[in-house]
C-alpha cells in the first residue's frame, strides 16, 4: 500500500497533472467569463434586435409551448453562442501556442552542432602535435592530402 500511495504522489506531482489542473480551472473561470458575456451583453442585444424579452425577460427569442410542454430555444441559442465563443478562443490560444512551439524549434535547430567530447579532444591533440613538432604534421598533412 506504501508502494502505491508513492506512486500517486509521483504522479499527481509531475509538471503535467500540475498543469492539467491549472487549465481546467482556468477554463472553468474563463467559461463564466464567456456566459456572463451572452447573459448580460450579447442576449440584450439579440433581443433588441427581434423584438424584446421572452415572458420571463431573459430568453433571446423567447419560448414556444406545445400541447403544455415549453420549449425555450432561446436559452439554446444562448449556449450555442457560448460554444463558439469559447471554440473561437480556444483556436486562437492553441495557434498561437503552436506559432510559439514553432519558433522555439526554429531557433534550436539554426544553432550548429558541437563537436563531440572525443573530437574535440583530437583537434587539442593535433594542435599540440603541430605546436611541438611542426615538420611532422607538414608531412603527415602533405601524406593525407595524397591518399
Amino acid at each position: 500500500m506504501k508502494k502505491f500511495l508513492e506512486e500517486f504522489k509521483a504522479f499527481a506531482l509531475k509538471g503535467n497533472v500540475m498543469d492539467m489542473a491549472i487549465g481546467v480551472i482556468v477554463g472553468a473561470s474563463f467559461g463564466n467569463i464567456v456566459t456572463s458575456l451572452t447573459d448580460n451583453f450579447i442576449n440584450p442585444l439579440i433581443q433588441v434586435l427581434t423584438g424584446g424579452a421572452g415572458e420571463d425577460g431573459v430568453s433571446i427569442g423567447g419560448s414556444f409551448k406545445i400541447a403544455g410542454v415549453s420549449f425555450n430555444y432561446g436559452a439554446f441559442l444562448s449556449d450555442v453562442i457560448n460554444f463558439l465563443i469559447m471554440a473561437f478562443i480556444l483556436f486562437c490560444i492553441l495557434k498561437a501556442v503552436n506559432k510559439a512551439m514553432s519558433l522555439g524549434s526554429k531557433e534550436e535547430e539554426e544553432k550548429p552542432a558541437e563537436d563531440p567530447a572525443d573530437v574535440k579532444l583530437l583537434k587539442e591533440l593535433v594542435a599540440i602535435a603541430k605546436e611541438q613538432n611542426p615538420e611532422a604534421a607538414k608531412a603527415a598533412e602533405e601524406k593525407l592530402a595524397g591518399e
